[in-house]
């Protein structure tokens, strides 16, 4: 059996702090230049080396994305961004994420003793691209989406011992992915990735928005290409023996752009599950009721396994009603505690003296307590707390451990999308 790594995503360094502290071996997150996710946070470079301190002292390895397909005007700048990061103290990245060859072949010149780890948006499905990336000098390979666990393990059986599968296990899934379109294929029958299409990526497209019928929004499109609706989610936390089977090395989560809560949450639930499946196939079988109460416990959609078991129907790619499930609304982050015992938190939702929350532990742990008190920054005493990212200090009534999570579960889960 390959050793298994849990790799998290992180959109901050407070996030990072949480992926670190409720589970991850390593996590993953963009700087603010050269990467696909433009809308997250992201991190500056003095965010970054304190980042990547704090999870080299717990032992978590970090990876930093630049997989931009790039263009002429890039270069340069790639360069420069590759020898800042080569240049970092006191730690560096351990791993750089990329898609483009000419991005490879500068960090490969730049910083050689960074670990180079293929994107999947390099479009990975077979294992003549994972031998030509090997020759190249990666470490990693990020399999496609659209790969069965049935085409992972062929890879796996056909390649070098030493390099590296990761693989996307949970988390939104495009419809327009690893270089793959499916439009040609769901509008007329004809597949476009068997040289058949009809170029309806070329018919001219809108968006209508369930809350604003009649009214047509444009599919968004920036400088790095056009980006087409949703799927369900993917899940695998009930197939963690097919994903050791099939001989994948790094169990990835989807989420650079998600709130500290969705990756506790999700990180604490496959750390779980791996080590319980580890320990004991049984006791893994045993826990299966508790990881799928868990997972469900973060805003998300309905689940699929996507690829893994065969091509999807229609019905298992799309989502066709008009609710996402929301069981709890995250609170904030236990920080320190001052010289009164009261425990620091920048407030992410409102809630009140009084009320019945859930304190969240890394160790699967979630206790029930009362808001018993609540002040300011200035030591004043108020009810509740209205204002996003206040800072408060809280008392509720038990010790707390700084990174635990606190979250209030909602009477009605199911939101409406009107």
């Amino acid at each position: 059996m390959r050793n298994i790594e849990l790799l998290v995503p992180a959109s901050s360094l407070e996030v990072l702090k949480v992926a670190v502290i409720f589970g991850a071996d390593a996590v993953y997150i963009g700087g603010e230049v050269f990467g696909l996710r433009a809308k997250a946070k992201n991190f500056s470079m003095e965010e970054m080396a304190e980042g990547i301190k704090f999870a080299h002292d717990h032992n978590v390895k970090v990876y930093v994305t630049a997989n931009i397909l790039a263009h002429n005007y890039d270069l340069d700048g790639v360069r420069q961004y590759f020898k800042e990061l080569n240049e970092m103290k006191p730690d560096r990245p351990d791993a750089l994420i990329i898609s483009d060859p000419g991005v490879f072949m500068i960090a490969k010149e730049v910083c050689p003793e960074i670990e180079r780890h293929v994107s999947t948006q390099a479009n990975n499905t077979n294992y003549g691209t994972y031998q030509f990336w090997y020759g190249q000098g990666a470490s990693r390979v990020v399999s496609a989406r659209e790969l069965s666990l049935k085409e992972i393990k062929e890879i796996r059986a056909n390649i070098p011992d030493d390099l590296e599968i990761e693989t996307f296990i949970h988390g939104a899934m495009c419809i327009s992915y690893s270089g793959r379109c499916l439009l040609s294929n769901y509008f007329t029958g004809r597949d476009a990735n068997k040289g058949a299409c009809t170029h309806p990526c070329r018919w001219k497209y809108a968006v209508v928005e369930e809350k604003r019928p009649g009214e047509y929004l444009p599919v968004y499109e920036n400088e790095r290409g056009t980006y087409i609706f949703n799927s369900k989610d993917l899940c695998m936390i009930e197939h963690i023996p097919d994903l050791i089977d099939a001989g994948i090395d790094s169990y990835k989560i989807e989420g650079r752009m998600k709130t500290a809560l969705y990756v506790a949450t999700v990180a604490r639930t496959y750390r779980k599950a791996i080590n319980d499946y580890l320990e004991s196939p049984d006791k893994y079988k045993e826990n299966m009721p508790w990881y799928l109460d868990q997972i469900s416990n973060c805003t998300y959609r309905q689940f699929t396994t996507g690829f893994f078991y065969g091509k999807p129907s229609e019905e298992a790619q799309i989502y066709d009603n008009n609710t996402y499930c929301k069981e709890y609304t995250y609170l904030g982050i236990i920080g320190e505690r001052n010289a009164e015992g009261l425990y620091q938190i920048e407030q992410r939702n409102k809630f009140s003296v009084g009320e019945q929350i859930e304190v969240m532990k890394p160790n699967g742990d979630n206790i029930e307590v009362t808001v018993h008190r609540i002040t300011d920054e200035d030591g004043k005493d108020v009810e509740s707390a209205p204002h996003p990212k206040q800072v408060l200090y809280i008392d509720l009534g038990i010790e707390l451990d700084m990174y635990d999570i606190i979250r209030r579960k909602e009477e009605d889960s199911s939101i409406q999308l009107q």
